[in-house]
């Protein structure tokens, strides 16, 4: 596709009728293609190579509402699924561990002073801190840091108070 990826064209097509199934037939087959689909929305991803029956059989469950993966794909995905994990790396290695702290009540909605008053330092350490971890994120404001933090995973224990 000349003027648009795939995942795009999946995201816009969407956006316009949700309820399109979309299947993607491709040459890539690797994990970071295969999730970026899916989270974009595809129904289905198959390699370009399948067998007709295999991709005719792919386009109704597609349609149907299914989940659908070539079968290459589906072991892969099915072995990255069973596989053991490692802890998660931390999402924002330049933060220091008391930046990460103060990133984690700040993306659970906590001021300044609350966030003093909890760690036991002063407002003004706080506020060197916030700063700190705005320059490092770059991020402007309050507001875009904890966006940042919450799609890292943070900030899920919102019971502020």
């Amino acid at each position: 596709m000349p003027d648009l990826s795939g995942i795009e064209a999946t995201r816009q097509i969407l956006e316009a009728d949700p309820t399109v199934g979309i299947l993607i037939v491709t040459m890539s087959e690797d994990d970071e293609s295969l999730f970026a689909a899916m989270r974009a929305g595809a129904r289905g991803y198959i390699p370009k190579d399948a067998e007709r029956a295999e991709i005719l059989s792919a386009i109704r469950a597609a349609a149907l509402g299914e989940a659908v993966f070539g079968a290459s794909i589906a072991r892969r995905v099915a072995d990255f699924f069973a596989a053991p994990r490692s802890p998660a790396a931390e999402p924002f290695p330049d933060l220091t561990e008391r930046e990460n702290e103060i990133l984690e009540l700040i993306a659970q909605g906590r001021s300044n002073g609350d966030i003093a008053a909890r760690l036991g330092i002063a407002p003004k350490t706080v506020r060197n801190h916030v700063a700190n971890v705005f320059n490092k994120l770059q991020v402007a404001d309050r507001a875009h840091a904890i966006v940042r933090a919450r799609e890292a995973g943070l900030g899920r224990d919102s019971s502020v108070g």
